[in-house]
């Protein structure tokens, strides 16, 4: 597997090796040993799948107390994936980071907790799946402005489908401090 760190602290992509030949591919998706081997020694306790259309934009997400690391990946389709530090303690607290994952590259993306989430599809649709640090919860779940113009985050696309809560999620510097990461 090859890991590569992230821009940001504690993000790390992924590229598991495909065993493929003229039948189709055999890829091992999670190892508890060999990633930890990789440096991601964490335990995962939920997994979620969702299925979007092209355009739309899921995020930015995350939840504080109980945040959730999660190990994102692209089973089929192609996404833009976008991870924001609000540790406010880290010297990139405020910053971002966009990786293009697809179910052809196989390539997965280390969200450590403290970070904001989304991701916008690029292809006819995406099947999306991620491994979680923590369960999910509804009372802690926040959402960050997709297009806060602070974070000048460069989305590849004009229009997004957004749901209420997205279209409506406030700016970071709007979040009360005591609902980021310290």
């Amino acid at each position: 597997m090859k890991v590569i760190a992230g821009k940001l602290p504690g993000v790390l992509i992924l590229g598991p090796v495909i065993h493929g030949d003229a039948r189709g591919f055999f890829v091992e998706m999670w190892n508890r040993a060999r990633y930890a081997d990789a440096g991601l020694d964490v335990d995962f306790v939920q997994d979620n799948l969702s299925l979007s259309a092209q355009g739309i934009l899921r995020g930015l997400h995350f939840q504080n107390p109980n945040p959730q690391g999660k190990l994102v990946q692209v089973l089929q389709g192609e996404v833009f994936d976008v991870v924001v530090d609000l540790r406010r303690s880290s010297p990139a607290f405020g910053q971002w980071e966009g990786v293009h994952l697809s179910g052809e590259t196989k390539r997965q993306l280390y969200v450590p907790p403290g970070f904001a989430h989304g991701f916008a599809v690029l292809s006819a649709s995406a099947l999306f799946h991620y491994k979680c640090t923590a369960t999910y919860s509804p009372k802690d779940e926040m959402s960050l402005r997709w297009d806060d113009p602070d974070l000048d985050i460069r989305w590849p696309v004009d229009q997004p489908k957004l749901s209420a809560k997205d279209q409506n999620a406030p700016r970071l510097r709007d979040i009360p401090p005591d609902r980021l990461f310290s």
